[in-house]
């Protein structure tokens, strides 16, 4: 067999082991549990050894991207895991997301995982509406968390139902493997609430946007929000991730008083090759970059998302909050 199938195959081998050990009431065996966590890095270093064929193998990555069905949905998951275990180092944790993403553009497969229940929304009408969601308040039925639900808003046209489902699917896939405590918790994605409409589920920000605590409780503390802000930056720009649609809007309070980004729908991979590059941006007019308005003029045939967008947009948002009449 070749590596892409003996992953696919992993997949099926450890679900109906689990089946057989579950059935044998073996679930809790020390020497189970033993044989499975020795077999987690061997699979890791399958699926290493894909990645890095992938960029040298055209073929290979062509077998990759024909997948189809249960196979690629299995392909994935056993990604998915990979990933969630912590078996690649942070350069292969990046091409792994980056895989992982165009795949699911190519395959439209999301990894099981992402995928929550329990979710129990009270509001019928929406606490907040963008351009391409709108952000309702939940609970969670397990623990009675309250959480904010961001329903993708569908259109009559196929082709925009499709391009929203793969924006959403994108902004989870980039926002489950986050991990700072300047970014917004990506809790899962919730299919039943909606039928018809996925739904990104995060905890409820009770304090709102970092404008309205400036309206709430005035600047005092706005030098320790904005460093909280850079940070969260900060930290996207080391997993080689641009934000791109930076602004005060999407920039949430949480209980602690602690300023973090979200709202990752326009999010692209710092990857000069990725399809980062177009002719037309989605995005804040007035917090983007010249070079995104005007590419022609910066020596650039196409605008394009870059660290350094992102730090322009950092600057106007320095303003919007800072001043008591901004024209932003």
């Amino acid at each position: 067999l070749d590596l892409v199938s003996m992953l696919v195959n992993s997949c099926d081998y450890r679900t109906k082991l689990l089946q057989i050990v579950s059935s044998l009431n073996m679930s809790e065996d020390a020497k189970v549990r033993e044989a499975l966590r020795k077999d987690e890095p061997e699979i890791a270093q399958m699926f290493a050894e894909v990645l890095r064929g992938i960029s040298r193998s055209e073929t290979l990555k062509a077998t990759v991207f024909a997948l189809e069905g249960d196979d690629a949905q299995k392909f994935s998951d056993v990604v998915q895991d990979i990933l969630e275990k912590g078996y690649l180092c942070h350069e292969e944790s990046i091409r792994a997301r980056r895989l992982l993403v165009r795949f699911f553009e190519t395959c439209d497969k999301l990894p099981s995982s992402l995928f929550i229940k329990g979710v129990e929304r009270p509001d019928d009408h929406a606490t907040f509406g963008g351009g391409f969601g709108d952000v309702f308040k939940a609970y969670l039925r397990a623990d009675g968390r309250c959480v904010a639900l961001k329903r993708m808003r569908t259109f009559q046209q196929h082709s925009d139902l499709l391009n929203i489902r793969r924006r959403f699917g994108k902004e989870a896939l980039l926002w489950r493997h986050l991990n700072n405590k300047f970014i917004v918790p990506f809790l899962g994605i919730d299919a039943e609430t909606f039928p018809l409409s996925l739904c990104l589920v995060s905890p409820w920000m009770r304090h709102g946007t970092v404008l309205k605590h400036i309206a709430d409780h005035g600047k005092s503390g706005i030098d320790k929000r904005l460093h909280e802000v850079a940070q969260g930056l900060a930290y996207l720009h080391s997993q080689k991730i641009v934000h791109g649609d930076l602004r005060g809007a999407n920039i949430l309070i949480n209980d602690e008083w602690q300023a973090c980004l979200t709202d990752f729908g326009l999010t692209v991979f710092n990857d000069a090759t990725a399809s980062s590059s177009t002719s037309r941006r989605g995005g804040s007019v007035r917090w983007m970059a010249p070079e995104l308005h005007i590419p022609e003029s910066f020596g650039m045939s196409s605008s394009r998302l870059t660290p350094e967008t992102d730090v322009y947009a950092f600057g106007c948002v320095c303003l919007e909050v800072g001043l008591d009449h901004c024209s932003l």
